[in-house]
């Protein structure tokens, strides 16, 4: 049995999900240009007793090697590729995601990680608890706020996704075996000086022609479309305008405010607090360290050695490749909640300025030094009675909203719907207009949006009708009770809705189809040794638009951060004294690119431009082998593929099925 039979698919797409909460680099830089970090399945997971062995039968939507790919870690992945996608596109739904061919580069990847990922493990590799330690220490998302590694937050951080410290560090040990496997093949791409030497002359390369855009509004059909014409192009092109789904959002807000309690602490509860603290209000200690961890009792002491020895311990971290990292001021409990007490007990031994004897912590042995010791002198019950005042009127304000939200809570869950609610606890409910996923009002992009909307917007496009929910605004001092009052899913409209756009766009597609036949004739005129600006008379049209062109590749290259033209793009792509066809989005025509003449520059053999290109092309080229050795293996492994379980996959995803 492989190892990815000892868990579940459901696993591996919750860990896609923390990479993206964590935010971190986890996973080798070779891995950046794919889509979504793709999860990896385990197939076993699924087995049910059947006597499944190749990709005709269950659910399976391949076999990668010996391992089986259920259909529902295809759908689980694409789930995940999908919100990342919407982090720069909110309202993108799944079947726009499927239509615009998302899905087939999910797949693509969800084959290659298991390929790599059972070619490593043929090979041996083996990444063990040290190393994936290391990584673990890397993630900003486990520190605290002073930027140390913090076991409470790590707690927190895989609670909050649902996940174990045995599933992410699962999901490392695949990342630091795909690093083994591939770093030797990438670790240093150099493009060859000659092939360095031919592209550095490129920049010096300078190009003339001409551009004409052969415009579809000049062919476009003035009259109105038959019917059933209309029809046909619109069930066709429906795509064309399908709208998002739109979301109406109720709800009510609440806060201390609505608290009407008398709060007030008195003497004898400011008194009786005092003598339950005392020893919060006697004399204390507290101390600040800056520290780093490593992997062993060894490596600790040795370090610990070396900056007692002159070493600074920056410079000490620095070296063994570590990263320091330096606390506020804690007393004793404080210090002992963040890292541990062996080491608490151990820091506030030592002298200050010192080094702390190494303690042992969750992820290793601490190397830390003393950096500034503060004595904070004892306080009367006078001294501390305004402290004490606003500490218990803050807990009776926090403790009164958190009953009134319970109570509102326990509302929502016996089923009360949420105008009920809100009339029983006199809240005032808000309804907003139909919402796109990415906070605007659909058909109004400048309309007001309430900002209270904002925290639970994306939840609240994951929800049901009339369900309605409690969560926090910001900070635990405001809540909010919102439902989704109506779902207006993604869907074209009735053509009768939109007959005008839907009529100005089949007079364009009708246009463009014209205007391409004009571009054709011009262009196999060309072919046939007619002078470009001649071939373009010939069709006795005087509002074409023509525009010369020269300019050198350096030129071209400025303009990158504005964006290059497409014809730009062709023009420089050309052999010289040919002519090209390109067609202009949006059905607005059909551009010809001439290019009539090609300078070409020399360049010394010593320029330092030939040592630029060979650095700018070196992730290119590790890029092309990480693309070469993939395949590779992908093709040693072997793939073979359900396609029509796929395909099955892809209906259900694209709702029509």
């Amino acid at each position: 049995m492989s190892r990815r039979a000892a868990s579940s698919g459901t696993a591996r797409h919750m860990i896609s999900s923390i990479r993206r909460f964590f935010q971190s680099k986890l996973g080798l830089p070779i891995f950046i240009g794919f889509l979504v970090i793709v999860a990896l399945a385990f197939a076993a997971a699924d087995i049910t007793g059947s006597t499944f062995g190749g990709v005709a039968g269950g659910d399976r939507i391949a076999v990668v090697g010996d391992e089986r790919v259920p259909a529902s870690e295809l759908e689980s992945t694409a789930q995940s590729a999908l919100a990342q996608v919407r982090q720069q596109d909110p309202t993108i739904g799944m079947p726009e995601f499927v239509e615009q061919g998302l899905l087939d580069e999910v797949l693509r990847q969800l084959f290659d990680q298991y390929a790599v990922g059972n070619y490593a493990e043929d090979l041996g590799l083996r990444a063990g608890r040290n190393l994936v330690n290391s990584d673990i220490l890397q993630i900003p998302a486990f520190r605290n706020v002073a930027g140390e590694f913090d076991e409470q937050v790590y707690q927190q951080a895989l609670r909050a996704q649902g996940l174990s410290d045995e599933m992410l560090r699962g999901d490392l040990k695949d990342g630091l075996l795909q690093q083994m496997l591939f770093r030797p093949a990438l670790a240093a791409p150099q493009l060859s000086e000659r092939a360095a030497r031919q592209y550095a002359s490129l920049v010096l390369e300078r190009r003339r022609g001409a551009i004409a855009l052969i415009p579809s509004a000049l062919y476009a059909p003035e009259g109105e479309p038959e019917a059933g014409e209309l029809a046909a192009y619109y069930e066709d092109n429906r795509s064309q305008f399908r709208r998002p789904e739109r979301r109406v959002i109720r709800f009510a807000t609440f806060g201390a405010d609505t608290v009407l309690a008398d709060l007030e602490p008195t003497e004898e509860e400011i008194a009786a607090r005092y003598e339950s603290n005392r020893e919060a209000f006697s004399a204390r200690e507290r101390r600040a360290i800056t520290s780093f961890v490593v992997p062993t009792e060894e490596a600790a002491r040795s370090l610990v050695e070396r900056i007692r020895g002159g070493l600074s311990l920056e410079a000490a971290a620095q070296q063994a490749g570590f990263q320091v990292s330096s606390s506020d001021l804690r007393d004793r409990e404080a210090m002992a909640n963040a890292t541990n007490f062996a080491f608490a007990e151990a820091a506030f031994a030592a002298e200050k300025g010192g080094m702390v004897e190494p303690a042992r912590g969750m992820l290793g042995w601490y190397v830390a030094r003393i950096d500034e010791v503060e004595q904070i002198p004892a306080r009367t019950l006078s001294e501390a009675s305004e402290e004490i005042t606003q500490q218990i009127l803050q807990e009776k304000r926090a403790a009164a909203l958190v009953d009134l939200s319970a109570r509102i809570e326990d509302e929502l869950y016996d089923g009360t719907s949420l105008a009920e609610v809100a009339e029983a606890f006199e809240l005032e409910v808000t309804t907003t207009a139909p919402l796109l996923a990415n906070g605007t009002v659909f058909g109004e992009p400048g309309a007001d949006v309430p900002r209270e909307v904002g925290p639970v917007l994306e939840t609240a496009f994951e929800m049901e009708e009339s369900e309605p929910q409690l969560a926090a605004l910001g900070s635990a001092d405001r809540f909010i009770i919102y439902d989704v009052s109506e779902v207006i899913p993604s869907a074209a409209p009735p053509l009768a809705e939109i007959r005008d756009q839907v009529t100005a766009a089949w007079r364009r597609a009708e246009g463009n189809a014209k205007a391409r036949e004009v571009a054709r004739r011009v262009l196999e005129k060309t072919r046939e040794g007619t002078d470009f600006a001649d071939a373009l008379r010939a069709e006795e049209e005087p509002r074409f638009q023509v525009q010369p062109v020269e300019l050198s590749r350096r030129e071209l290259l400025a303009q990158r951060g504005r964006g290059i033209a497409p014809p730009l793009v062709l023009l420089f792509s050309m052999a010289q004294g040919s002519t090209k066809l390109l067609e202009a989005p949006q059905d607005i025509g059909w551009y010809l690119v001439d290019l009539e003449e090609v300078e070409t520059g020399d360049i010394a053999s010593d320029d330092p431009v030939i040592a630029q290109t060979r650095q700018q092309f070196a992730p290119t080229l590790a890029e092309e082998y990480r693309r070469q050795l993939t395949r590779a293996i992908r093709d040693e492994v072997g793939v073979e593929r359900n396609e029509d379980a796929i395909e099955a996959v892809r209906r259900r995803l694209a709702g029509e099925s």
